[in-house]
């Protein structure tokens, strides 16, 4: 009985214990809690954080008061807002092209972002997989950096973008249902090209220029002639800006 008895006591010890460990433990958890979400329940302030991470806004690098009178004084006929909707149609444009695997929607750009395209298109198709980007909202859009380089130049725009994404489902492919806010940030390049010598030389040449008549590549930018069908030619105009790169920001 006696042994009963000290058996039932340890066991009563340990419970109160016990008991007392989870009500400290829970204590700490309910202050974490209030102090990281403003909540004493911590699951409920995971699901608060989640949502609004889902629905602020990222930041951007906004360095526009300070490269603008730079840009502006090395090409006095820069026109910001027209050059800063066209970067904000390019980053649609690219994503749409994504969400719907289609090179084609890309709205312009050098060659070069195109076979970056398609590149993309072509891997997600190779391993079975999509990226959707639907109800695309850009938030705000300003310069990031403004670069000089022998024979060309080139901003960076940086967007805050929002979209909805499917919600994985078991690991699979997600199917268009249950769609979540995203929020991330967009870099677009647009490029002024200089030097025609430099431009022929460097991945830039991807501002080759094709045929009008035949769709045939041009050999070279200042080409007057196709070499394909003997159609004149209008010499394309190296010195003007286009849109070299997109690239998500982490």
């Amino acid at each position: 009985m006696t042994g009963v008895i000290i058996a039932l006591t340890l066991l009563l010890a340990v419970m109160g214990t016990g008991y007392y460990a989870y009500r400290r433990v829970r204590k700490k958890v309910r202050e974490f809690s209030h102090i990281a979400f403003g909540t004493e329940d911590i699951m409920q302030g995971l699901r608060s954080a989640e949502l609004e991470s889902e629905t602020t806004p990222k930041s951007v690098s906004g360095a526009t008061s300070i490269y603008l009178p730079r840009i502006m004084r090395d090409f006095p006929d820069f026109h910001y807002d027209e050059m800063k909707r066209r970067a904000e149609n390019v980053l649609t444009s690219f994503l749409r092209s994504v969400d719907r695997a289609d090179p084609a929607l890309l709205a312009e750009g050098t060659e070069e972002l195109k076979t970056k395209l398609k590149m993309r298109i072509e891997m997600l198709r190779d391993a079975g997989e999509e990226e959707h980007f639907d109800n695309i909202r850009i938030h705000r859009t300003e310069i990031r950096t403004y670069r000089r380089e022998k024979g060309r130049c080139s901003i960076v725009f940086q967007s805050a973008v929002q979209y909805e994404r499917p919600r994985e489902q078991g690991g699979r492919t997600p199917e268009r249902t249950g769609a979540g806010l995203h929020q991330t940030r967009y870099d677009v390049e647009v490029i002024y090209i200089q030097d025609r010598e430099i431009a022929e030389n460097t991945a830039d040449a991807g501002l080759a220029a094709n045929c009008p008549n035949c769709g045939a590549p041009l050999p070279e930018l200042g080409a007057k002639i196709c070499p394909y069908c003997d159609s004149p030619l209008v010499e394309f105009n190296i010195r003007t800006w286009n849109f070299s790169d997109v690239s998500e920001v982490n």
